[in-house]
């Protein structure tokens, strides 16, 4: 598929996907999330961290595009919900780390994509928000089900209620993100974690990814056999023997995804 709406690097095993819809700020509508959908369905094989941005200083992505919306009625309100919903699930069950570089405007669907990365680190200038009662709706891309997970059922009842945006420190300061750095700073921060990721055994991380995810729901009894039948999985591959090996010598591992 050719894509219209993103700009891809792929380095070094980390890849960088930047929405860019200049004119709407990088506003999401359903081809830009058509192209999202066909990327993450087809993510190279050697990409181990994906980093998701939005392109131009002022806007990670502003939202959902609202003269897409304005006309529809109640089933294909559901339709283009719904192909969101589906798309950022996509994002957040793939099985390598994903990292929002949240530049910019962060507001609505913008919003909602941050929440379905693993990871959010913004620059100073960054805004989050779900503004959508103020437009006669509600957040429709998983925002009313991942904002109260993140931050609590208080702080995400607040701002879905009001539909009042926040600036980076007090997305800091909730846990909606992990660091605020300068704008200059953002992309090479981002990039410098995916580094520190990709130093570790890629099995492990991505059944830690799994274990974490899956067990978040589970009762502790659950939870905990999860976790432990995974450690076990763990000692059936290369890398483990690798790792602990290279420990034991004190020299630097070399993980070969095995």
């Amino acid at each position: 598929m050719e894509y219209n709406y993103l700009k891809i690097k792929n380095e070094n095993a980390i890849c960088t996907l930047a929405i860019s819809a200049p004119k709407s700020l990088n506003a999401l509508n359903s081809t830009i999330l058509k192209e999202l959908d066909d990327f993450v369905s087809n993510i190279p094989a050697d990409v181990r961290v994906l980093i998701i941005t939005g392109d131009g200083e002022k806007s990670f992505v502003a939202g959902a595009d609202i003269s897409e919306m304005c006309n529809l009625n109640r089933e294909e309100g559901y339709a283009f919900g719904r192909l969101g919903a589906l798309v950022f699930r996509k994002i957040e069950t793939l099985p390598i780390p994903v990292i929002a570089a949240v530049n910019g405007f962060a507001l609505g669907g913008g919003c909602e994509l941050a929440m379905a990365c693993d990871i959010r680190i913004a620059s100073n200038k960054a805004k989050f928000g779900q503004p959508e009662v103020g437009l006669g709706i509600i957040p429709g891309f998983s925002g009313t089900y991942r904002l109260a997970k993140l931050v609590g059922m208080g702080y995400a009842k607040e701002m879905i209620y009001t539909g009042r945006a926040i600036r980076a420190d007090e997305a800091l300061r909730i846990g909606l993100v992990n660091a605020v750095y300068e704008p200059e700073q953002l992309m090479a921060e981002a990039e410098a974690l995916a580094i520190r990721i990709i130093a570790n055994a890629p099995i492990a991380v991505r059944i830690a990814k799994e274990s974490i995810d899956a067990e978040y729901d589970l009762a502790a009894d659950d939870a905990i056999l999860y976790e432990n039948n995974a450690f076990g999985r763990c000692f059936e591959t290369q890398d483990q023997k690798e790792g602990m090996s290279a420990f034991l010598n004190k020299t630097k591992p070399e993980f070969r995804n095995k």
